[in-house]
């Protein structure tokens, strides 16, 4: 069992006795659980201590297969296939119960030498998907085994993946004309910091850290305790978040050292010999170059800390040859022992600490022609004026009186081996500091995006012309990226920019620049094949959005001329995206369409515009689709107006008056137009997307649920000062509007959310009188627990203590009106909503006398993930609604049940 979960059991057990607890399943319980539901009674079910399941219709939603729905995503480097990861739906109770150690944030499958998520994430096996038909057929997977991070091998006809048996995670590859697979390694892998594996150009080896041959025992935690915990500040300030896991004592951070510590190998597929590069070492990350004869490794460095996470530990950047021997080093970055963007060491320059950051070495990658390295270095920044205003530093316009200040060069350098001084050279140069780049296959010419005085900026240079660049397109509120999406299609800029009042720019967005994987294996950018053109794709956004969907398109653009001519549009009786290419002309591609009554199915449109269906995909719970939605707009005394999503049972009939369900999580704002802003990306083509958890199920048991994220707002730095009074004018004016169409019973209401959304919903039980019941799930109702800032609170609790405290529910307690269902993952992860929140909420509530639940759930994140804890929650929510909203005024249910 983890220490985070038995320090959280030892505190469960202090509540007294007569709290409604769950806390771990017992054998019986989890017998029960795969019994067939019996008559559903809610009194029933809010008692037991084992794991309960819901009624049926709830259930059968909850648990609907809609895992076997196919996205055809990570294409293969050939464009003729798709992968699909096979999954057999919600996870167990027992993948999430195997045992696991926190280490400042990293948890760890020490059994299996690996990080936890491959545990419990894994999926049943693979499939490949045709390109062309849609044709799918499995990929042979051990048995015993899931499987994960999966990689195409350069040339398409093999793929490596990692497959995760109880003891040990191994590299496995298979052959995609026979479907056959083989274990490559006797050795195991060591993936708790690294959980892929890579190829070389080439085809014939992969890379991946494999567990230290010849390792000793792991360290093992003395039974009995040799000293105090000790804990010492050195007089400054240091504000860090309230982390749910950090590092405890010196056995904490040998084992953190002992299970992050690997042996980097370059791997024969053909032959399995093992090549060792290096000695073992705490890598962090690694990149092979093409050739498999150079590497760049991140490794994890001492010293540790006892305050923040492992991911701001100690990191060094290296460059190493084929036997490991360090070549350079690249880049290093200190442990940070701060979340503050902006502390400085005493005496330190202004300006010091900013300038040191930002003229390191960065964006490492390798060529994608394999002639070495490529990295981006901006000059340093020239000595503060002090009658310059400290905003015009770097930046693009001359400062000072009358002065004329040198601007900052940034400079994309390409570097060769042998990796000395003497093998860099410069292939571009800017006034300003470049954002991100992508080159060509042939890395004969580079894309460049660069954002400067709000402005965003995509060029093209061409390396045998370097006194020209080419604009692909510039436009202020729009930001520029250039760096390739995840899964090698589209890039980042332009998608969802703006940041004027108006943001009109946001409307004539530009799209991405597409890539796709390079010969060698990188992303590179996507060009014609006759080398003219370039491609954008993005979603064009409608003024009138809340009739009109967003449509997406993809733009040819001529590299040298920036003109643009349309490819492909969306349609506007649907939702359509273009999602991958099959050539470099884009004369076949995949869209994908969906609508509000069509689940999203994928087809291939040639350049005719004939489209061919190339997957079946399924509504498994058209009982959710068919459910009736409406959006209000309602607004506040003060003026405010914001949008709740209303969704009504399948038959319901105008005029008839339901039991209200409200589910929200407020966001703040300084003006009503950033909230605005926000709406305009809604799809109003979207088909309804259903998950395990989503609340809007409640609609199919009779319930108005109404979903909305209500606005709170202030002046900047201050937004949360008007918190309380803002939620109640928020709320009030809902049901008054839902009221007044004639949608609820406003005498049956009851709210609810998680996280923050659970903050707010014990806020609004203490500060309104208007709902009869509340759930709660993993929040935080004490602000003093979050000293240093929550949400987008900046100040601390000091700065902003009359806030704080106004805000915590936890303080009014004795002013809750309703029936409170807390729940809270036992091992939630989340900064600032740790279980002894609720657990003290709980003692406060049972001092009080008031009507409350609370359900604590074994091996859980701050997202709970498990069918058995799933079906559980849903099981109690509809009770506890049932009991209280639904039913409310008629006999009341036992309050209390003693925990054994």
């Amino acid at each position: 069992m983890s220490l985070s979960v038995r320090r959280a059991i030892a505190r469960a057990l202090f509540v007294p006795a007569c709290l409604l607890v769950v806390i771990a399943p017992s054998a019986r319980g989890q017998q029960d659980a795969g019994n067939k539901q019996q008559d559903w009674s809610p009194r029933d079910v809010l008692a037991k201590e084992t794991y309960v399941k819901p009624p049926a219709q709830i259930e059968r939603l909850v648990t609907a297969p809609r895992q076997n729905n196919v996205s055809l995503s990570n294409q293969s480097p050939d464009r003729k296939y798709f992968l699909k990861l096979q999954s057999e739906g919600l996870p167990s109770v027992q993948s999430f119960g195997k045992p696991h150690f926190y280490f400042a944030g990293l948890q760890v499958d020490y059994r299996a030498n690996r990080a936890r998520v491959l545990t419990t994430r894994g999926s049943a096996g693979i499939e490949v998907i045709d390109a062309s038909t849609g044709q799918s057929r499995a990929i042979e997977t051990p048995k015993g085994a899931t499987v994960s991070s999966p990689a195409w091998s350069p040339d398409g006809a093999k793929l490596a993946y990692i497959a995760n048996f109880d003891d040990a995670s191994r590299v496995y590859v298979a052959d995609l004309a026979s479907g056959k697979s083989h274990q490559v390694a006797a050795s195991p892998l060591l993936a708790t910091l690294v959980t892929n594996i890579d190829w070389t150009a080439d085809g014939k080896s992969v890379v991946a850290v494999l567990v230290p041959d010849g390792r000793k025992a792991a360290p093992k935690r003395p039974e009995i305790e040799t000293g105090p915990i000790v804990r010492m500040t050195d007089g400054k300030k240091n504000k860090t978040r309230t982390y749910a896991s950090l590092l405890r004592d010196d056995w904490d951070r040998d084992a953190l050292e002992y299970y992050s510590t690997g042996q980097l190998a370059l791997i024969d597929v053909k032959s399995g010999a093992v090549k060792k590069v290096g000695a073992p070492a705490m890598i962090f990350a690694f990149d092979a170059s093409p050739d498999g004869k150079w590497y760049r490794v991140t490794l994890m460095q001492k010293p540790f800390s006892y305050i923040v996470q492992y991911q701001t530990f100690g990191q060094v950047e290296q460059l190493w040859d084929d036997a490991g021997k360090m070549v350079a080093e690249l880049v290093k970055r200190p442990l940070r022992e701060t979340d503050a963007q902006d502390d400085q060491q005493p005496g330190a320059s202004p300006g010091a600490a900013r300038n040191g950051a930002d003229t390191v070495r960065r964006n490492f990658g390798w060529m994608p022609n394999g002639t070495g390295l490529y990295f981006l270095k901006q000059d340093p920044a020239p000595a503060r004026n002090a009658a310059a205003p400290d905003d015009s530093i770097g930046g693009d316009t001359p400062r000072g009186p009358g002065g004329n200040t040198p601007r900052r060069k940034d400079r994309l350098v390409q570097w060769m081996p042998p990796f000395d001084a003497s093998s860099q050279k410069v292939l571009l140069e800017s006034d300003n500091r470049i954002g991100s780049i992508l080159f060509s296959d042939d890395a004969k010419m580079v894309f460049v995006g660069e954002n400067t005085n709000g402005a965003g900026l995509v060029y093209a240079k061409y390396f045998d012309e370097p006194a020209k660049r080419y604009t692909i397109w510039r436009l202020r509120g729009i930001n520029a990226n250039v760096a390739p999406a995840r899964g090698g299609f589209g890039g980042g800029g332009g998608a969802r920019g703006g940041t004027g009042d108006d943001s009109l720019t946001f409307y004539q967005n530009p799209g991405n620049l597409m890539s796709r994987r390079g010969k060698l294996g990188g992303p590179v950018a996507l060009i014609s094949s006759d080398g003219q053109y370039a491609y954008l794709e993005g979603l064009h956004f409608a003024k009138t959005w809340e009739k009109q969907a967003p449509r997406g398109f993809v733009d040819k653009v001529e590299i040298k001329t920036g003109k643009k001519m349309p490819v492909f549009e969306g349609g506007t009786d649907s939702f359509e995206t273009a999602t991958a290419a099959l050539d470099d002309d884009f004369n076949k591609f995949i869209v994908v369409r969906e609508s509000p009554k069509q689940v999203p199915d994928a087809y291939l449109r040639d350049k005719s515009g004939q489209m061919t269906k190339l997957t079946s995909n399924k509504d498994y719970t058209p009982e959710f689709t068919n459910l009736q939605r409406r959006r209000i707009w309602v607004s506040r005394a003060d003026g405010y107006r914001f949008l709740v999503n209303l969704t009504l049972p399948s038959d319901y009939k105008e005029g008839t008056r339901l039991p209200g369900m409200f589910w929200f999580y407020p966001y703040e704002y300084t003006d009503s137009s950033a909230y605005q802003r926000t709406l305009r990306t809604q799809n109003v083509n979207q088909f309804p997307n259903a998950g395990p958890r989503t609340i809007e199920y409640l609609a199919t048991q009779g319930y108005a649920v109404a979903n909305f994220d209500p606005p709170i707002m202030g002046s900047q730095g201050r937004m949360n000062d008007n918190y309380v009074s803002d939620l109640q004018n928020n709320l009030i004016a809902v049901i008054d509007e839902l009221d007044r169409q004639g949608f609820i019973d406003r005498q049956r209401l009851g709210i609810g959310g998680h996280s923050y959304g659970a903050f707010s919903t014990v806020n609004a039980m203490v500060h309104t009188p208007y709902f009869k019941a509340g759930i709660a799930g993993d929040g935080m109702y004490n602000r003093s627990l979050t000293p240093t800032g929550f949400q987008s609170e900046r100040r601390d609790f000091w700065e902003g203590q009359k806030t704080y405290l106004e805000m915590s529910p936890f303080l009014s307690a004795d002013k809750l009106s309703g029936a409170l269902l807390m729940y809270h993952s036992l091992e939630d992860q989340n900064t600032g909503t740790d279980p002894i929140s609720s657990i003290r909420m709980m003692h406060a509530l049972t001092s009080l006398g008031k009507t409350a639940s609370l359900y604590m759930y074994p091996y859980e994140d701050h997202g709970p993930a498990t069918k058995e804890t799933i079906l559980d929650q849903w099981a109690r929510w509809t009770a506890w609604l049932d009991v209280y909203v639904k039913n409310a005024g008629k006999k009341a249910v036992k309050e209390t049940a003693q925990v054994p």
